[in-house]
């Protein structure tokens, strides 16, 4: 079958691989689409980032080059022994954490907190980004019939989003701002709408995502090239600051100013992957008494994702900007994506009849 597989930097070749096979406790799925992740562009252009290159990942024992593709839907189409939450023909996505289950922070439920923690197609043997891939059951959620392959390939990132917002305690009523309207804080701004906030700021230097942004939900539109960020916000907010920052470009500039624009007691939330380390003064946060905390993937939280998206709380669709066959996920799918900042979601399918 034809896979997508990462070899280095810049390096990612659409070639013939092995079909896997099922085994017990596993799904077989043939792939109908999925989604290129801003965890995939960092692992093209900055990796290794995840992907093990040099050690074994402790869980699969995986090594470099892997099948990408942690964004997915499909169609069941074998199951194997000891399966019973889904049949052959279910529609499905799938929630690609891979932990190990007898840790402490696995056994009080923390699992994404696992020391050992992995990402179906990004430390393991397979990946959506392929005509079929096998995952462990537990995994796998069913797609109800009112939404879309399409929508289902949006799930993961927005759980991503949804699990940040929930971290952060964000309440009804309260502010926010939104650093970067890329794929997660464009559905960040979506979750922070459906949690209650009352003013949702967006700052982004892109004009066609702040866009976007307004589109899904932003109240606010902050331009960094041409306003003064925290000086907007403060005065957005009556020169109180927002109650919570969420910040989703990755860049130093945007978590400073993240800081700046909350109130005294305030807190700004990283959900970003970084490829550079930042520089900041601590006083930032001491004489406000300021908090930051980080969102590392989610938990426990897919089922609701699926909910809010097939009940139109979060606009799957609205993100999708562009989508393109397996052959085409180089250059129309990864290069695309460095160059133009218009797009937000690149859907890929290995099925050209998907394309009609």
């Amino acid at each position: 079958m034809k896979a997508a597989r990462w070899y280095g930097l810049k390096d990612i070749r659409v070639e013939e691989v092995e079909e896997p096979v099922v085994s017990e406790g596993m799904v077989k799925i043939e792939v109908e689409w999925g989604g290129i992740c801003g965890s995939d562009l960092h692992e093209y252009v900055s990796g290794p980032m995840t992907i093990p290159v040099k050690e074994p990942h402790p869980l699969t024992g995986q090594l470099a080059p892997v099948i990408l593709g942690h964004e997915f839907v499909g169609r069941v189409v074998e199951i194997g022994d000891r399966v019973s939450n889904v049949q052959v023909g279910d529609r499905v996505t799938v929630e690609p954490v891979l932990t190990c289950g007898t840790c402490i922070y696995c056994q009080a439920g923390r699992y994404n907190l696992c020391p050992k923690l992995g990402f179906h197609g990004l430390t393991s043997n397979g990946g959506g980004f392929s005509e079929y891939t096998t995952v462990p059951a537990q995994l796998v959620h069913k797609l109800p019939d009112n939404m879309s392959f399409e929508e289902g390939a949006v799930a993961e990132p927005a759980a991503v989003a949804v699990y940040a917002v929930r971290q952060s305690g964000l309440k009804v009523g309260d502010t926010c701002a939104v650093f970067g309207a890329g794929p997660i804080g464009l559905l960040l701004i979506q979750a922070a709408k459906a949690a209650g906030a009352s003013k949702i700021i967006a700052v982004e230097v892109s004009e066609s995502r702040l866009t976007k942004a307004e589109a899904l939900g932003a109240t606010h539109l902050i331009n960094p090239k041409t306003d003064k960020t925290v000086d907007m916000i403060h005065h957005i907010t009556g020169n109180r600051g927002v109650d919570v920052s969420y910040e989703a470009a990755g860049v130093e500039a945007s978590f400073l100013e993240s800081i700046e624009s909350v109130k005294p007691d305030g807190e700004t939330v990283i959900v970003s992957l970084w490829e550079n380390p930042v520089t900041f003064n601590p006083n930032l946060l001491v004489l406000k008494e300021r908090k930051i905390r980080s969102s590392c993937a989610y938990r426990h939280v897919f089922p609701e994702v699926i909910s809010l998206i097939a009940n139109g709380k979060i606009n799957a669709k609205g993100l999708i900007s562009k989508k393109i066959t397996l052959d085409q996920i180089v250059e129309e799918g990864f290069n695309t994506l460095l160059t133009d900042k218009s797009h937000s979601k690149i859907l890929v399918t290995p099925k050209s009849n998907n394309m009609n």
